[in-house]
C-alpha cells in the first residue's frame, strides 16, 4: 500500500500517483500559442467591458494607490507565528483538543487524545466556516476538513492506525463544529456546554435527499433504502442559505475508502473519482467495513455532496443534497435571483475540473418551507469563450443521455459530455454583495496544456486559463446577463492573475495589481466583507525561494474589485494553510481558520502543532471588515 501524508503530498498528487493522466505530445504547441496571444495580457486579460477590466490592466502604481482599506499592509514573514497590521491583535478562540463540553478530556501531547470523547472536543485541520445568529447567542459552524495522523496518532508509527479505536478517533476528529462563542472581559470565548454545541463527525447520522436518493447506486446493506448514510467527510469550504443553515462540503472523499482485496475488480465511475483499492493510509478498510470497497462498492457514492446543517437545533438530522452534485466539493456560494430562485455556485476542486451552477426551481419566501429548494432545480456547468462571454450549460438528461440520479452521482462525467470548460482548480467562489458578480479561486494547475483531466478532457491553454504549468493561479470574475445570477449567459474576465514579477518578466509575472509589496500564490479560500472587499486567503508554496521568492509564507490579502489594489492584512505561521473566515455580528471580530501549521505553532516548542482559529480585532474597537 502507498502510504499518504496530506503534510507532504497533496489530494491532487495522490491521485495522481495512484492514477497517472495519459501525457499530451502538443506541449509546445499550446504553449508557443499562449506566449504569442499578445503576451497573455493584451489578449486574453484585456475582455470585459469598462472600469471591470480595469480592476486587473491597471499599472501598479495605479493599483497601489490609495483606496478603502483601513490598515497598513504587512510585509512577508517566515516565522512560526502570525502577524497583522499595526493596530490590530490577534489571539487564539480555539485549537485542535480544546474542549466543546466540561466531560471531555483534556488535551494529552504525547498521544493527541484517545478515541473516546474525541467527538466532545473541537477537532483537526480547521477550514470553511460560517457565523450565525441564533437568538442572541452567537454561533459558529467550522468544517474539519481532514486527519492529519503522523500528529493526531503520535503514538503509531508513521501515524498508520493500528487498530479500530484508532480508525475511530480519526472518524471522530473530522467532520464540523457547531459552537457558541461569546466575549467578555478577557475576550472571545466558546462557551463551554452550551446547548448548541455540537459535533458532527464520519459516523454521524445523515439523510440523503434530491434526485439520487433512493437509487440503486446509494443502496447498501446497512441502508437498502439508498436515503441515509453516516457521516459527512473531508469538509473544505462552506457556505450559508438566506434561511439560517450552513452548507458544509465534502471534497477529498475518495482518500477513505480501499480494498482488503487486492484483486477486486473496480466499478465504473470510479477512475474519474480516483478511488481505488489503496487508501491515503486512513486504513479505515482495514478495521471497518463500510470503507472498504471489495465490500460496499455503492459507499463511496454516498459521499462527495454538499450538506445542510441547521445550528439552530442541535437535534436536527442533516442532509446531503445529491440535487447540487457529486465532485470534490470546494464551498457552496448562495445567492437570490431578482425573481428569488436560489443560486448555488460551486467549484470542483481538482486540476482540469469544472465550476458549476445550481438553480432552483421554487423560490426562497421568508417563513415558507425550503426542503426542496437545495435539490428541485437545474444543475448547470461553465463554458467559457476566448471572447469574454460564457454560457450555463444546462446538465439534463437530454444534453448527457444520462437521467437525473446518474446526472446526481457522476457528475463530472455529465459535465464532460457536454463539452464544458477544463478550469485550473476552481476553489472558492464568492459573490460580491454590492455588485452583480462573481468569483472564483483557480488556484494552480501544473497540467494545463500538459495533461488532460482525469476523464481525458484536454485542458488547453487560453480562456480563464492562460498560463501552461500554471504554478500561481488567478482569479476569474463573471458578470451575470441582466444582472441576473440564474442567466444561463454571462461575460467574464480575470481580477487578479497571481505571479512574481521578481523572477519573471512574461505572464508569469502575474497581472497589473501584482506587485513587490503583495505577492502571493494559490488563491484558494474567498470571503466578500459587507462593504464589497474580497479576502483571499492562500495554500500554496511557503518556500520563499525561486519561483516563490519574496512570498513568504501562506496569508490573508484583501482586495477591491473596483480599483483592483490587493494588499497583504495577515500571515499564518510556516507550514499552514490559512482558510476559512467569518466575523461576529457586531463586525469587530474576524475570526480566522490557521490549518496544518507546523510546530511550535501555537503553544510552543516540544508540543504537538494544533489547527487553531483566531479572533482580530481592532485596538480602537472598531469594525473588521
Amino acid at each position: 500500500m502507498k502510504d499518504f501524508d496530506l503534510n507532504h503530498v497533496s489530494a491532487d498528487e495522490w491521485d495522481e500517483l495512484n492514477d497517472p493522466r495519459p501525457e499530451t505530445n502538443d506541449f509546445d504547441r499550446v504553449v508557443e500559442t499562449a506566449i504569442s496571444r499578445r503576451g497573455f495580457l493584451g489578449g486574453v486579460l484585456a475582455l470585459g467591458s469598462g472600469a471591470s477590466a480595469m480592476g486587473v490592466l491597471m499599472s501598479s502604481s495605479a493599483a497601489r494607490a490609495e483606496g478603502r482599506f483601513a490598515f497598513t499592509p504587512i510585509g512577508i514573514h517566515t516565522d512560526p507565528t502570525v502577524h497583522v497590521p499595526e493596530g490590530y491583535d490577534w489571539d487564539l478562540l480555539i485549537r485542535w483538543g480544546d474542549p466543546l463540553f466540561s466531560d471531555a478530556p483534556k488535551f494529552d501531547n504525547a498521544t493527541g487524545g484517545a478515541a473516546e470523547g474525541a467527538d466532545r472536543i473541537f477537532g483537526e485541520n480547521t477550514d470553511g466556516m460560517e457565523s450565525f445568529l441564533v437568538g442572541d447567542a452567537q454561533v459558529i459552524a467550522v468544517n474539519h476538513e481532514y486527519a492529519n495522523r503522523d500528529i493526531n496518532l503520535p503514538q503509531r508509527a508513521e501515524g498508520q492506525p493500528d487498530n479500530a479505536e484508532d480508525v475511530q478517533k480519526l472518524q471522530k476528529l473530522q467532520g464540523v463544529t457547531v459552537m457558541e462563542i461569546a466575549r467578555d472581559a478577557e475576550g472571545w470565548k466558546v462557551v463551554l456546554d452550551s446547548p448548541l454545541n455540537r459535533r458532527i463527525t464520519h459516523l454521524t447520522p445523515m439523510t440523503i435527499a434530491g434526485p439520487a436518493a433512493g437509487h440503486d447506486l446509494l443502496k447498501t446493506v446497512d441502508d437498502p433504502t439508498g436515503t441515509s448514510s453516516l457521516g459527512t467527510f473531508n469538509n473544505c469550504g462552506a457556505g450559508r442559505t438566506p434561511w439560517g443553515t450552513y452548507l458544509t462540503c465534502e471534497e477529498n472523499f475518495n482518500g477513505y475508502f480501499g480494498s482488503t482485496n487486492p484483486d477486486v475488480e473496480l466499478p465504473e465511475g470510479y477512475k474519474r473519482y480516483g478511488i481505488g483499492i489503496d487508501g491515503w493510509g486512513y486504513d479505515y478498510h482495514r478495521f471497518d467495513a463500510r470503507f472498504d470497497i471489495s465490500q460496499t462498492p455503492n459507499e463511496p457514492h454516498r459521499m462527495g455532496y454538499v450538506v445542510e446543517i441547521d445550528p439552530a437545533d442541535p437535534q436536527s438530522t442533516p442532509v446531503k443534497h445529491t440535487g447540487l452534485g457529486r465532485f470534490k466539493h470546494e464551498n457552496a456560494e448562495v445567492v437570490l435571483a431578482p425573481d428569488g430562485r436560489v443560486v448555488v455556485y460551486m467549484g470542483d476542486d481538482e486540476r482540469g475540473e469544472f465550476l458549476y451552477k445550481f438553480v432552483s426551481n421554487g423560490v426562497y419566501a421568508p417563513g415558507a418551507s425550503t426542503k426542496e429548494l437545495l435539490d428541485d432545480g437545474q444543475l448547470h456547468v461553465a463554458k467559457f469563450t476566448e471572447d469574454g462571454s460564457g454560457t450555463w450549460i444546462a446538465l439534463t438528461p437530454e444534453a448527457t443521455g444520462m437521467d437525473a440520479a446518474e446526472i446526481a452521482v457522476f457528475t463530472r462525467v455529465a459535465a464532460s459530455k457536454v463539452g464544458a470548460t477544463t478550469m485550473d482548480r476552481p476553489e472558492w467562489v464568492a459573490v460580491n454583495p454590492v455588485a452583480v458578480e462573481g468569483y472564483c479561486c483557480l488556484t494552480n494547475n501544473k497540467n494545463r496544456g500538459v495533461k488532460p483531466n482525469a476523464g481525458g478532457d484536454e485542458t488547453p491553454v487560453g480562456g480563464p486559463n492562460p498560463r501552461a504549468e500554471n504554478k500561481y493561479g488567478q482569479i476569474v470574475r463573471w458578470y451575470p446577463a441582466n444582472d441576473d445570477h440564474a442567466d444561463a449567459e454571462f461575460t467574464w474576465d480575470l481580477y487578479v492573475m497571481a505571479g512574481n514579477p521578481m523572477v519573471h518578466q512574461d505572464a508569469y509575472g502575474g497581472s497589473g495589481n501584482i506587485h513587490e509589496g503583495n505577492l502571493f500564490n494559490s488563491p484558494d479560500g474567498m470571503q466578500f466583507d459587507t462593504t464589497g472587499l474580497l479576502w483571499i486567503q492562500t495554500d500554496g508554496k511557503d518556500s520563499n525561494e525561486g519561483d516563490f521568492e519574496g512570498m513568504g509564507n501562506n496569508q490573508m490579502l484583501v482586495g477591491d474589485p473596483v480599483t483592483g489594489r490587493i494588499e497583504r492584512f495577515l500571515t499564518g505561521p510556516t507550514g499552514c494553510e490559512v482558510t476559512g473566515l467569518c466575523w461576529s455580528a457586531d463586525r469587530r471580530a474576524m475570526f480566522v481558520g490557521i490549518q496544518h501549521p507546523d510546530a511550535p505553532f501555537p503553544d510552543g516548542e516540544g508540543k504537538l502543532p494544533r489547527s487553531s482559529i483566531l479572533v482580530i480585532e481592532r485596538n480602537d474597537g472598531g469594525l473588521v471588515g
